[in-house]
C-alpha cells in the first residue's frame, strides 16, 4: 500500500531512477557532490633506519613523502626521529602542544610539580610563511623522582601523567614523551612540516614519515601522525573498523584515547603489549592480524595450540579492517599489513640501509640502485632490526 500522493510519489521515483541503473555513481555524486578526488585508501607512510645507528639528516625521507603527495591532501604531516638528543639520552623528552598561554602556564607549573626538569625550551619552529593556526610547542627533559610513582614502575606513572594532561581540557597535549627521540608533526604537507619544526637540523639513525588524507577524524595539529607513547612511534594508511572494541578494551586497562583517530589504538596496543606484556614483536604483529581460524587449524600442533591461545587471550586488540602500519622503537622498526593487504606495503634494502614505504616509487626516488626488494603478504610482519637485517 502507498500513502504517497501522486506528485510525491513521481518525485521519489523520479530521484530513486539513477540508484537503480547505476548505484555506485548515485552514492559518489551523493556523498562527494563537489567531484574533488577522495580517495579513503590514501595516507602515505615511510620509514628508514641505518642498522649500524650512523646518523643521517631527513632529507631523503622529506624527499621520499613529498614523493607521495598524492596520496594525501595536505591536513596532516609528521616524522619522528630516534637518536635526536644524545646530550639528554637519559632524560625523558616530552614534546606538549599548546592551545593558548593559559595552557601553556597550566602545563608547565604541572610538569614542574610531577617531574624534575633537566632542561625545557621552545621547541625551534620557522613559522614564516605559515598562513594557519600553530599551537605553542614546547619541550621538556626530564628525569621521575622514585618518590613520585611509590608502587608503580616509572614508565607507568610517565603515560599516567601524559594520559592526564591530555584528557584535563586544559588545552595541552603530549605527543611524545620517550628517551633520545622526538615527534614532529601538524597540519600541512611533508615538507611543510619540516620546514616549521626545522627539521634540517637534526640528525637520527630511524626516521619515519607519514602524510595524511583524514577521512573518519578531524584535521588538527594532535590527529596527525606519528602517535607515540614512551619509545614507541607508529604511523598509519587506513582505517580501524573494529575501533570500538579495541578502545574500550584499553580503556579497561588503564588507558584513554585522546586524539580522535584510530590509529592512537595501535599506538596503545604497543605500549600494552610490547612493554607491559614483553611480547616479542613477531608475535605482537600475529596478534595485530592473525590468521584464519580454518588456516589455525591446519597448523602443527605447537603452531596450532599457540595461534588459539593468542586469538582468545587477545581477541580484543585484532585489528579489523584495511590498514598498513610501521612501528618503530630504539633499534626497531616493523612494517605490517591487514591479512588481505589491502593497503600498500613495500621493504627495501640498500646496503646498511632498511626501507619500509607505501610505494616503491618513493624508494627509488632517493634510492636507485637498491640492493633488495620485498613486498610481504598481508599479516606477513617485516621486522628490522640494528646490526641484523630484515627479518620475515
Amino acid at each position: 500500500m502507498c500513502y504517497l500522493v501522486n506528485n510525491t510519489e513521481i518525485k521519489v521515483r523520479e530521484l530513486a531512477r539513477p540508484l537503480i541503473y547505476d548505484p555506485l555513481r548515485s552514492t559518489q555524486n551523493h556523498n562527494n557532490p563537489y567531484g574533488d578526488d577522495k580517495v579513503i585508501d590514501s595516507c602515505s607512510i615511510f620509514g628508514m633506519m641505518d642498522q649500524h645507528k650512523r646518523l643521517f639528516t631527513g632529507h631523503d625521507i622529506i624527499e621520499a613523502s613529498s614523493n607521495m603527495n598524492e596520496r594525501a591532501n595536505g591536513l596532516g604531516s609528521g616524522f619522528a626521529i630516534y637518536g635526536i638528543y644524545p646530550k639528554y639520552w637519559n632524560n625523558y623528552a616530552l614534546h606538549i602542544m599548546y592551545d593558548h598561554k593559559e595552557a601553556l602556564d597550566w602545563g608547565s607549573k604541572y610538569i614542574e610539580s610531577n617531574f624534575e626538569i633537566v632542561f625545557d625550551e621552545d621547541i625551534p619552529m620557522d613559522n614564516h610563511g605559515n598562513r594557519g593556526y600553530i599551537p605553542i610547542m614546547r619541550r621538556y627533559f626530564t628525569n621521575i623522582d622514585a618518590n613520585n610513582h611509590n608502587e608503580i614502575k616509572e614508565e607507568d606513572y610517565l603515560i599516567k601523567k601524559c594520559l592526564e594532561i591530555n584528557i584535563s581540557g586544559k588545552g595541552a597535549y603530549v605527543f611524545s614523551s620517550g628517551k633520545n627521540m622526538g615527534v614532529f608533526k601538524g597540519v600541512g604537507w611533508p615538507h611543510e612540516i619540516a620546514k616549521t619544526f626545522r627539521l634540517n637540523e637534526y640528525k637520527g639513525y630511524l626516521w619515519l614519515s607519514h602524510s595524511r588524507f583524514p577521512t573518519n577524524s578531524p584535521a588538527w595539529w594532535g590527529g596527525a601522525h606519528p602517535f607515540a607513547y614512551l619509545d614507541s612511534t607508529v604511523v598509519h594508511n587506513g582505517e580501524i573498523s573494529s575501533y570500538g572494541t579495541n578502545r574500550r578494551f584499553l580503556e579497561m586497562q588503564g588507558y584513554k584515547c585522546t586524539f580522535q583517530t584510530d590509529t592512537e589504538i595501535f599506538a596503545l596496543a604497543l605500549d600494552y603489549l610490547l612493554r607491559k606484556h614483553q611480547l616479542p614483536v613477531e608475535i605482537v604483529a600475529k596478534i595485530f592480524a592473525p590468521p584464519l581460524w580454518k588456516d589455525i587449524e591446519k597448523m602443527p600442533e605447537i603452531d596450532r595450540n599457540l595461534f588459539r591461545r593468542l586469538r582468545i587471550t587477545y581477541s580484543k586488540l585484532m585489528m579489523n579492517g584495511p590498514f598498513s602500519i610501521i612501528f618503530a622503537n630504539h633499534g626497531l622498526m616493523v612494517g605490517l599489513a591487514d591479512r588481505m593487504k589491502l593497503r600498500p606495503l613495500i621493504a627495501a634494502r640498500k646496503k646498511d640501509m632498511l626501507l619500509l614505504s607505501s610505494e616503491e616509487a618513493a624508494i627509488s626516488q632517493i634510492c636507485p640502485d637498491i640492493d633488495e626488494v620485498h613486498h610481504p603478504k598481508g599479516g606477513e610482519p617485516i621486522v628490522a632490526k640494528c646490526h641484523k637485517g630484515f627479518a620475515s
